[in-house]
């Protein structure tokens, strides 16, 4: 796969797995914007990534996004292919869980996506081309004991993404998800021995999944070789989840 020329914006790319995305994107010789809301986060992504392009941004802030996305486009002198990753979660139980916390993610997992995808299109349509790979997870397949709101939105994710590649086509402008199970992160590698050995007992691979399994697919996704798939959903869990 070769990335060259290519414009390509990433968001949540300070964290783990946005950080492997960007890893690969700009091996495979990509020109990247990554996009995070944390600045020390951003500083580190420059100083391991120099050529790439950054900017502070919450995708929650729905009134700014379409200036977002013709900043972005204006920088890199267009937008080829939008990566969106970032999101949140506010875990509760459901009789527990306050309506901010249901707003909250709804918010910035679905709704945010829905509208970088909708301004990012509009930008690929002028050039007659685009990929659009979405972050999705294994919780939005089975849900998960105290995550009825990240669930919702990451199931969301999936049927939203489904309808805007059959809208698009005919455009030459792919929409697909990449929907990662359990992944190695900070978070997995500080919980109890014990607590991670059951977790890996669920897992038919019997390991954690790395960023750079999920990178490998949402470059593939992205690339001229995936042309003819869209609608689709990859799942990269080690055989947790298969539908």
């Amino acid at each position: 796969m070769n990335f060259k020329g290519k414009k390509i914006l990433i968001t949540g790319a300070t964290g783990g797995i946005g950080n492997d995305i960007v890893k690969k994107f700009v091996s495979l010789g990509g020109t990247v914007f990554g996009s995070g809301t944390k600045d020390e986060k951003l500083e580190n992504l420059k100083k391991n990534f120099p050529n790439i392009k950054t900017k502070k941004f919450d995708i929650s802030d729905h009134s700014k996004i379409e200036n977002f996305i013709e900043e972005v486009s204006s920088e890199l002198g267009g937008l080829d292919i939008l990566i969106n990753n970032a999101g949140i979660n506010k875990d509760n139980l459901s009789l527990r869980m306050k309506e901010d916390e249901w707003k909250m993610v709804i918010d910035i997992n679905l709704t945010s996506t829905f509208l970088l995808s909708k301004f990012g299109i509009k930008k690929m349509l002028k050039s007659k081309f685009g990929r659009i790979v979405n972050i999705a997870s294994i919780v939005g397949h089975t849900g998960n004991l105290g995550q009825s709101n990240y669930s919702a939105s990451k199931s969301g994710i999936i049927g939203m993404s489904k309808s805007l590649a059959i809208e698009y086509a005919k455009k030459n402008i792919t929409i697909n998800c990449v929907s990662p199970g359990f992944i190695t992160s900070e978070m997995t590698k500080n919980i109890a021995e014990k607590v991670r050995d059951l977790l890996i007992s669920r897992i038919p691979m019997g390991r954690l999944g790395t960023g750079e399994d999920v990178s490998n697919c949402v470059a593939f996704l992205s690339s001229e070789e995936a042309s003819y798939v869209t609608g689709e959903t990859i799942h990269v869990n080690g055989g947790m989840y298969m539908s």
